[in-house]
Protein backbone atom coordinates (compact mmCIF):
# COMPACT_ATOMS: atom_id res chain seq x y z
CA UNK A 1 0.00 0.00 0.00
CA UNK A 2 1.42 3.35 -0.77
CA UNK A 3 1.09 6.26 1.57
CA UNK A 4 0.37 9.49 0.05
CA UNK A 5 -0.21 12.46 1.83
CA UNK A 6 -2.54 15.14 -0.12
CA UNK A 7 -1.06 18.47 -0.42
CA UNK A 8 -4.21 20.33 -0.42
CA UNK A 9 -6.47 17.86 1.91
CA UNK A 10 -9.33 20.04 2.35
CA UNK A 11 -9.80 21.67 -0.79
CA UNK A 12 -12.96 19.65 -2.68
CA UNK A 13 -13.73 19.41 -6.33
CA UNK A 14 -14.28 22.80 -8.00
CA UNK A 15 -17.55 24.27 -7.04
CA UNK A 16 -17.92 25.51 -10.98
CA UNK A 17 -17.57 21.64 -12.58
CA UNK A 18 -20.18 20.29 -9.83
CA UNK A 19 -22.88 22.33 -10.77
CA UNK A 20 -22.40 22.47 -14.22
CA UNK A 21 -22.65 18.76 -14.16
CA UNK A 22 -26.08 19.37 -12.17
CA UNK A 23 -26.88 21.23 -14.86
CA UNK A 24 -26.26 19.00 -17.63
CA UNK A 25 -27.38 16.18 -15.47
CA UNK A 26 -30.93 17.88 -14.98
CA UNK A 27 -31.61 19.49 -18.22
CA UNK A 28 -31.16 23.18 -16.33
CA UNK A 29 -30.18 26.55 -17.85
CA UNK A 30 -26.41 27.01 -16.45
CA UNK A 31 -26.18 30.09 -14.79
CA UNK A 32 -23.80 28.89 -12.74
CA UNK A 33 -20.48 28.60 -15.01
CA UNK A 34 -18.92 32.25 -16.36
CA UNK A 35 -18.94 31.83 -20.12
CA UNK A 36 -21.43 33.15 -22.80
CA UNK A 37 -24.07 30.48 -24.96
CA UNK A 38 -23.64 32.90 -27.66
CA UNK A 39 -21.16 33.28 -30.77
CA UNK A 40 -17.96 35.14 -30.68
CA UNK A 41 -17.19 37.36 -33.33
CA UNK A 42 -17.16 35.15 -37.19
CA UNK A 43 -13.97 37.97 -38.12
CA UNK A 44 -12.22 36.48 -34.79
CA UNK A 45 -12.51 32.94 -35.93
CA UNK A 46 -11.67 33.67 -39.67
CA UNK A 47 -8.62 35.35 -38.66
CA UNK A 48 -7.73 32.22 -36.28
CA UNK A 49 -8.17 29.80 -39.50
CA UNK A 50 -6.41 32.55 -41.81
CA UNK A 51 -3.06 31.83 -39.50
CA UNK A 52 -3.28 28.31 -39.53
CA UNK A 53 -3.39 28.41 -42.94
CA UNK A 54 -0.20 30.31 -43.07
CA UNK A 55 1.32 27.89 -40.88
CA UNK A 56 1.60 29.49 -37.57
CA UNK A 57 1.15 26.15 -35.69
CA UNK A 58 4.10 25.67 -33.84
CA UNK A 59 5.84 26.80 -30.47
CA UNK A 60 5.31 30.50 -29.84
CA UNK A 61 8.27 32.09 -28.13
CA UNK A 62 7.90 31.23 -24.90
CA UNK A 63 6.90 35.11 -23.20
CA UNK A 64 4.17 35.19 -26.24
CA UNK A 65 4.09 36.13 -29.78
CA UNK A 66 5.96 40.16 -29.69
CA UNK A 67 3.43 41.59 -31.93
CA UNK A 68 0.64 40.53 -29.63
CA UNK A 69 2.85 41.94 -26.05
CA UNK A 70 2.97 44.84 -28.15
CA UNK A 71 -0.84 45.33 -28.81
CA UNK A 72 -1.09 44.76 -25.08
CA UNK A 73 1.19 47.50 -24.36
CA UNK A 74 -0.30 49.95 -26.53
CA UNK A 75 -3.78 49.52 -24.93
CA UNK A 76 -2.65 49.69 -21.53
CA UNK A 77 -0.72 52.93 -22.81
CA UNK A 78 -4.25 54.06 -24.09
CA UNK A 79 -6.30 53.23 -21.48
CA UNK A 80 -4.23 53.39 -18.12
CA UNK A 81 -1.51 56.06 -19.51
CA UNK A 82 0.81 53.53 -18.31
CA UNK A 83 3.65 51.66 -20.18
CA UNK A 84 4.77 48.12 -20.11
CA UNK A 85 7.85 47.18 -22.10
CA UNK A 86 6.70 44.20 -24.39
CA UNK A 87 10.20 42.49 -23.96
CA UNK A 88 10.28 42.07 -20.64
CA UNK A 89 7.24 43.11 -18.32
CA UNK A 90 4.23 41.31 -20.45
CA UNK A 91 3.56 37.53 -20.53
CA UNK A 92 1.00 35.83 -22.97
CA UNK A 93 -0.17 32.93 -20.96
CA UNK A 94 -2.77 30.08 -20.66
CA UNK A 95 -5.92 32.37 -19.59
CA UNK A 96 -6.12 34.49 -16.44
CA UNK A 97 -6.24 31.64 -13.94
CA UNK A 98 -2.45 30.28 -15.37
CA UNK A 99 -1.43 33.84 -14.80
CA UNK A 100 -2.49 34.11 -11.48
CA UNK A 101 -1.37 30.60 -10.40
CA UNK A 102 2.04 31.58 -11.90
CA UNK A 103 2.48 34.67 -10.12
CA UNK A 104 1.30 33.01 -6.67
CA UNK A 105 3.79 30.07 -7.63
CA UNK A 106 7.14 32.81 -8.14
CA UNK A 107 5.73 34.90 -4.59
CA UNK A 108 4.80 32.67 -2.10
CA UNK A 109 7.42 30.41 -0.15
CA UNK A 110 6.20 27.93 3.13
CA UNK A 111 4.95 30.26 5.71
CA UNK A 112 4.63 33.23 4.14
CA UNK A 113 1.57 35.22 4.27
CA UNK A 114 -1.12 36.25 1.46
CA UNK A 115 -4.17 38.62 2.31
CA UNK A 116 -7.44 37.67 0.16
CA UNK A 117 -10.79 39.42 0.36
CA UNK A 118 -13.44 37.27 -0.21
CA UNK A 119 -15.68 36.33 -1.81
CA UNK A 120 -12.97 35.57 -3.60
CA UNK A 121 -12.33 33.46 -6.71
CA UNK A 122 -11.13 29.95 -5.56
CA UNK A 123 -7.96 29.28 -7.20
CA UNK A 124 -6.41 32.23 -4.98
CA UNK A 125 -6.84 30.33 -1.50
CA UNK A 126 -5.55 26.59 -2.35
CA UNK A 127 -2.85 27.83 -4.85
CA UNK A 128 -1.45 29.77 -1.86
CA UNK A 129 -1.92 26.60 0.00
CA UNK A 130 -0.11 24.55 -2.47
CA UNK A 131 3.07 26.48 -1.61
CA UNK A 132 3.22 26.64 1.80
CA UNK A 133 1.23 30.20 2.23
CA UNK A 134 -0.99 31.14 4.86
CA UNK A 135 -4.28 32.49 4.03
CA UNK A 136 -5.64 35.41 5.66
CA UNK A 137 -9.00 35.91 4.79
CA UNK A 138 -11.15 39.38 4.97
CA UNK A 139 -14.54 38.73 4.52
CA UNK A 140 -17.01 41.01 2.90
CA UNK A 141 -20.10 41.08 3.35
CA UNK A 142 -24.01 41.31 1.90
CA UNK A 143 -25.37 43.54 0.44
CA UNK A 144 -22.42 45.79 -0.07
CA UNK A 145 -19.51 43.87 0.25
CA UNK A 146 -17.60 47.35 1.82
CA UNK A 147 -13.84 46.96 3.04
CA UNK A 148 -13.24 48.35 6.13
CA UNK A 149 -9.83 49.00 5.69
CA UNK A 150 -8.45 48.79 9.47
CA UNK A 151 -9.40 45.72 10.04
CA UNK A 152 -7.07 45.01 7.21
CA UNK A 153 -4.64 46.53 8.33
CA UNK A 154 -4.77 43.75 11.26
CA UNK A 155 -4.29 40.94 9.53
CA UNK A 156 -1.02 42.07 8.29
CA UNK A 157 1.91 41.03 9.87
CA UNK A 158 6.02 40.71 9.66
CA UNK A 159 5.15 37.13 7.17
CA UNK A 160 2.43 38.90 5.19
CA UNK A 161 3.80 38.72 1.55
CA UNK A 162 0.73 39.14 -1.22
CA UNK A 163 -2.16 40.91 -1.27
CA UNK A 164 -5.00 39.81 -3.94
CA UNK A 165 -6.98 42.02 -5.07
CA UNK A 166 -9.92 41.84 -7.57
CA UNK A 167 -12.15 44.37 -8.96
CA UNK A 168 -14.54 44.01 -10.52
CA UNK A 169 -14.55 41.22 -7.93
CA UNK A 170 -15.72 37.70 -8.73
CA UNK A 171 -18.74 36.86 -7.15
CA UNK A 172 -19.99 40.00 -5.73
CA UNK A 173 -19.61 42.32 -8.32
CA UNK A 174 -17.57 45.34 -6.47
CA UNK A 175 -15.33 47.52 -7.48
CA UNK A 176 -12.29 49.24 -6.22
CA UNK A 177 -12.67 52.82 -5.09
CA UNK A 178 -10.41 55.92 -4.74
CA UNK A 179 -10.50 55.50 -1.30
CA UNK A 180 -9.77 51.85 -1.04
CA UNK A 181 -6.75 52.56 -3.67
CA UNK A 182 -5.33 55.21 -0.86
CA UNK A 183 -5.71 53.02 1.94
CA UNK A 184 -3.83 50.00 -0.61
CA UNK A 185 -1.21 52.42 -0.74
CA UNK A 186 -0.54 53.09 2.59
CA UNK A 187 -0.67 49.64 4.06
CA UNK A 188 2.19 48.55 1.48
CA UNK A 189 4.30 51.98 1.80
CA UNK A 190 7.48 50.92 2.98
CA UNK A 191 7.06 47.32 2.88
CA UNK A 192 8.21 44.57 0.48
CA UNK A 193 4.29 43.44 0.27
CA UNK A 194 3.28 42.29 -3.64
CA UNK A 195 0.34 42.55 -5.01
CA UNK A 196 -1.54 40.16 -7.20
CA UNK A 197 -4.63 42.31 -9.13
CA UNK A 198 -6.88 40.10 -10.34
CA UNK A 199 -8.60 42.49 -13.65
CA UNK A 200 -10.09 40.16 -15.45
CA UNK A 201 -13.47 42.12 -15.72
CA UNK A 202 -11.78 45.46 -16.50
CA UNK A 203 -13.71 46.59 -19.12
CA UNK A 204 -17.08 45.07 -17.42
CA UNK A 205 -18.44 47.98 -15.63
CA UNK A 206 -21.65 49.91 -15.26
CA UNK A 207 -23.20 52.87 -14.80
CA UNK A 208 -20.48 55.45 -15.78
CA UNK A 209 -18.21 54.35 -13.34
CA UNK A 210 -14.35 53.97 -14.14
CA UNK A 211 -11.88 50.79 -13.96
CA UNK A 212 -9.17 51.57 -11.32
CA UNK A 213 -6.23 49.69 -12.45
CA UNK A 214 -3.11 49.17 -10.25
CA UNK A 215 -1.13 50.30 -13.24
CA UNK A 216 -2.27 53.53 -13.55
CA UNK A 217 -1.08 54.11 -9.80
CA UNK A 218 3.38 54.17 -9.42
CA UNK A 219 3.74 53.38 -5.93
CA UNK A 220 1.86 50.09 -6.42
CA UNK A 221 2.41 49.37 -10.11
CA UNK A 222 6.24 48.83 -8.61
CA UNK A 223 5.01 45.95 -6.41
CA UNK A 224 1.80 44.89 -8.89
CA UNK A 225 1.54 41.63 -10.85
CA UNK A 226 -1.87 42.83 -12.96
CA UNK A 227 -3.64 39.60 -14.60
CA UNK A 228 -6.17 39.73 -17.72
CA UNK A 229 -8.01 37.15 -19.98
CA UNK A 230 -8.83 37.17 -23.30
CA UNK A 231 -11.49 34.92 -23.19
CA UNK A 232 -13.48 37.52 -20.84
CA UNK A 233 -13.03 40.47 -23.32
CA UNK A 234 -13.59 38.56 -26.70
CA UNK A 235 -16.29 36.07 -25.30
CA UNK A 236 -14.32 33.05 -25.92
CA UNK A 237 -13.43 31.69 -23.08
CA UNK A 238 -12.30 27.87 -24.33
CA UNK A 239 -9.58 29.57 -25.84
CA UNK A 240 -7.89 29.82 -22.52
CA UNK A 241 -5.78 32.79 -23.26
CA UNK A 242 -4.35 35.79 -20.52
CA UNK A 243 -1.88 37.93 -20.02
CA UNK A 244 0.32 39.21 -17.22
CA UNK A 245 1.77 42.61 -16.66
CA UNK A 246 4.68 43.34 -14.04
CA UNK A 247 7.60 45.18 -13.24
CA UNK A 248 10.69 43.49 -15.40
CA UNK A 249 12.31 42.64 -11.67
CA UNK A 250 8.41 40.31 -10.64
CA UNK A 251 8.69 39.79 -14.40
CA UNK A 252 11.43 37.83 -14.62
CA UNK A 253 10.57 35.51 -11.32
CA UNK A 254 7.03 35.07 -12.99
CA UNK A 255 8.72 33.53 -16.46
CA UNK A 256 10.79 31.61 -14.82
CA UNK A 257 7.45 29.63 -13.47
CA UNK A 258 5.80 30.05 -16.59
CA UNK A 259 8.21 28.37 -19.04
CA UNK A 260 8.18 24.93 -16.69
CA UNK A 261 4.30 25.12 -16.45
CA UNK A 262 2.86 25.80 -19.75
CA UNK A 263 6.36 27.27 -21.85
CA UNK A 264 3.97 28.93 -24.70
CA UNK A 265 0.62 29.40 -25.29
CA UNK A 266 -1.04 28.67 -28.65
CA UNK A 267 0.21 30.16 -31.35
CA UNK A 268 -2.61 30.78 -34.12
CA UNK A 269 -5.06 32.56 -31.27
CA UNK A 270 -1.96 34.61 -30.66
CA UNK A 271 -1.80 35.88 -34.00
CA UNK A 272 -5.26 36.26 -34.52
CA UNK A 273 -5.66 38.41 -31.65
CA UNK A 274 -3.18 40.60 -32.59
CA UNK A 275 -5.05 41.34 -35.47
CA UNK A 276 -7.78 41.75 -33.67
CA UNK A 277 -7.00 44.37 -31.23
CA UNK A 278 -6.24 46.62 -34.67
CA UNK A 279 -10.00 47.76 -33.44
CA UNK A 280 -10.92 48.84 -29.65
CA UNK A 281 -14.40 48.95 -30.22
CA UNK A 282 -14.73 45.48 -29.55
CA UNK A 283 -13.76 45.56 -26.08
CA UNK A 284 -15.20 49.42 -25.47
CA UNK A 285 -18.44 48.67 -26.17
CA UNK A 286 -18.72 45.60 -23.60
CA UNK A 287 -19.44 47.74 -20.56
CA UNK A 288 -22.86 48.96 -22.82
CA UNK A 289 -23.33 45.59 -24.04
CA UNK A 290 -23.27 43.79 -20.38
CA UNK A 291 -25.01 46.38 -18.76
CA UNK A 292 -28.04 46.12 -21.04
CA UNK A 293 -27.75 42.82 -19.75
CA UNK A 294 -27.70 43.16 -16.66
CA UNK A 295 -30.83 45.36 -16.43
CA UNK A 296 -32.84 42.80 -18.32
CA UNK A 297 -31.99 40.17 -15.98
CA UNK A 298 -32.55 42.35 -13.03
CA UNK A 299 -35.76 43.41 -14.61
CA UNK A 300 -37.11 39.69 -15.38
CA UNK A 301 -36.44 38.86 -11.75
CA UNK A 302 -37.96 41.88 -10.31
CA UNK A 303 -41.39 39.94 -9.42
CA UNK A 304 -39.40 37.21 -7.89
CA UNK A 305 -38.66 36.62 -4.17
CA UNK A 306 -35.26 37.27 -4.29
CA UNK A 307 -33.47 40.87 -2.86
CA UNK A 308 -31.49 41.65 -6.01
CA UNK A 309 -27.91 42.59 -4.49
CA UNK A 310 -25.59 45.65 -5.99
CA UNK A 311 -23.59 45.13 -9.48
CA UNK A 312 -21.06 47.42 -10.30
CA UNK A 313 -19.07 45.32 -12.25
CA UNK A 314 -18.86 41.79 -14.01
CA UNK A 315 -21.38 39.93 -15.75
CA UNK A 316 -22.56 37.83 -11.90
CA UNK A 317 -25.78 38.92 -9.99
CA UNK A 318 -26.15 38.28 -6.75
CA UNK A 319 -29.42 37.55 -4.99
CA UNK A 320 -30.51 36.74 -1.20
CA UNK A 321 -32.83 34.60 -0.71
CA UNK A 322 -33.72 35.20 2.96
CA UNK A 323 -37.11 35.71 1.82
CA UNK A 324 -37.25 32.61 0.39
CA UNK A 325 -35.73 29.92 2.64
CA UNK A 326 -33.24 29.03 5.73
CA UNK A 327 -31.81 26.28 4.05
CA UNK A 328 -27.74 26.50 3.41
CA UNK A 329 -27.10 27.95 0.28
CA UNK A 330 -25.45 24.88 -1.18
CA UNK A 331 -28.67 22.98 -0.40
CA UNK A 332 -30.98 25.59 -2.02
CA UNK A 333 -28.72 25.70 -5.16
CA UNK A 334 -29.00 22.36 -5.28
CA UNK A 335 -32.77 22.45 -5.21
CA UNK A 336 -33.47 25.06 -7.69
CA UNK A 337 -30.83 23.31 -10.48
CA UNK A 338 -33.27 20.29 -9.95
CA UNK A 339 -36.88 21.50 -9.28
CA UNK A 340 -36.73 24.62 -11.14
CA UNK A 341 -33.60 23.86 -13.85
CA UNK A 342 -31.87 26.49 -13.15
CA UNK A 343 -28.32 26.10 -12.51
CA UNK A 344 -26.47 28.60 -10.09
CA UNK A 345 -23.45 29.24 -7.51
CA UNK A 346 -23.56 29.30 -3.61
CA UNK A 347 -21.52 32.09 -2.37
CA UNK A 348 -20.42 29.96 0.80
CA UNK A 349 -17.67 28.47 -2.39
CA UNK A 350 -15.84 31.86 -2.18
CA UNK A 351 -14.91 31.80 1.37
CA UNK A 352 -12.51 30.10 3.11
CA UNK A 353 -14.60 29.17 5.95
CA UNK A 354 -17.55 28.53 3.82
CA UNK A 355 -19.68 31.13 5.32
CA UNK A 356 -23.10 31.33 4.19
CA UNK A 357 -24.56 34.59 3.95
CA UNK A 358 -27.82 33.27 2.34
CA UNK A 359 -26.84 34.57 -1.36
CA UNK A 360 -26.60 32.84 -5.24
CA UNK A 361 -24.57 34.11 -7.90
CA UNK A 362 -26.23 34.16 -11.20
CA UNK A 363 -24.25 34.55 -14.42
CA UNK A 364 -26.03 37.09 -17.25
CA UNK A 365 -23.28 36.74 -19.91
CA UNK A 366 -25.98 34.97 -21.90
CA UNK A 367 -28.38 34.92 -24.83
CA UNK A 368 -31.82 37.06 -23.93
CA UNK A 369 -33.72 34.16 -24.38
CA UNK A 370 -31.42 32.20 -22.15
CA UNK A 371 -31.80 35.03 -19.51
CA UNK A 372 -35.55 35.14 -20.16
CA UNK A 373 -36.43 31.40 -19.68
CA UNK A 374 -34.23 31.24 -16.84
CA UNK A 375 -36.14 34.07 -15.46
CA UNK A 376 -39.46 32.47 -15.97
CA UNK A 377 -38.54 29.70 -13.83
CA UNK A 378 -37.06 31.53 -10.83
CA UNK A 379 -39.98 33.76 -10.70
CA UNK A 380 -41.59 30.51 -10.13
CA UNK A 381 -40.16 29.87 -6.49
Amino acid sequence: MINFSSKLPQTPNNIFSEMTALANQHQAINLSQGFPDYDIDPALIKLVNQEMLKGNNQYAPMPGILSLRESVSEKMQALHNSYYSPETEITITAGGTQAIYTAIAAVIKPNDEAIIFEPAYDCYAPTVRAFGGLVKPYEMTPPFYDIEWSMVKRLVTANTKLIIINSPQNPCGRILKEEDIKQLKIITENTDILIISDEVYEHIIFDGQQHLSLSQFPELKERTFITASFGKLFHCTGWKVGYCLAPEMLMKEFRKIHQFLVFSVNTPIQHALHSYLNSNQSYLELASFFQNKRDLFRSLLKPSKFTLLRCEGSYFQNVSYENISAEKDVDIAVRIAKDYKVACIPNSSFYARSTDFKTLRFCFAKKDETLEKAAELLNKI
